[in-house]
């Protein structure tokens, strides 16, 4: 997959199911999105995968579990110390943060391989909407994982396979 792909579209087998394809170009790979499928509407908590056409922002990577993946994405590695607010009503909702953090968050440096690469999503970023859900992401799929709780997860060979051929104004339409 050499040449650079403007979008990446997920389908899902319905809008209740969280198994899905992701077609990139003229090639699909499995993935899964949201425990309850996709919304219009998306809501902090709902586990469902938010419907629309989403800028990929930024490509984060654990430097200690592989070398830094080939794409044309803004790439940082991650750090032990980065988190994800995700408190309703907090200045930083939808927001990277550093640990320890206060209020509830994600923790980006995960036990688990889910983000050993994780792409950041623009949903709910301009403006920003209390309770419109955060951290939407496109990240490895969890082995044994059946679902998400909003993001997109492909295989870690095939996540690498699609950023190769993503840049900066490549969209994730879900």
């Amino acid at each position: 997959m050499s040449r650079l792909i403007a979008q990446l579209q997920v389908f899902a087998i319905s809008r209740q199911n969280s198994f899905g394809w992701l077609k990139i170009g003229s090639r699909t790979f499995p993935c899964i999105i949201g425990k309850k499928g996709s919304t219009h509407f998306k809501r902090e908590g709902d586990n469902k995968s938010p419907r629309g056409k989403w800028k990929l922002d930024k490509l984060y990577f654990r430097p200690d579990k592989g070398r830094r993946p080939a794409s044309m994405l803004r790439t940082t590695a991650l750090r032990q110390h980065d988190g994800w607010c995700d408190a309703e009503g907090h200045k930083d909702y939808n927001r990277q943060v550093r640990l320890p953090f206060p209020a509830s968050h994600e923790t980006l440096w995960r036990e688990d391989a889910a983000y050993d690469l994780l792409v950041t999503t623009n949903h709910n970023q301009r403006p920003r909407i209390q309770r419109a859900g955060s951290a939407i992401f496109l990240h490895i799929w969890r082995q044994g994982a059946i679902t998400t709780e909003g993001c997109v997860a492909l295989r870690a060979a095939d996540l690498r396979k699609v950023l190769a051929a993503c840049s900066r104004t490549t969209y994730l339409v879900i």
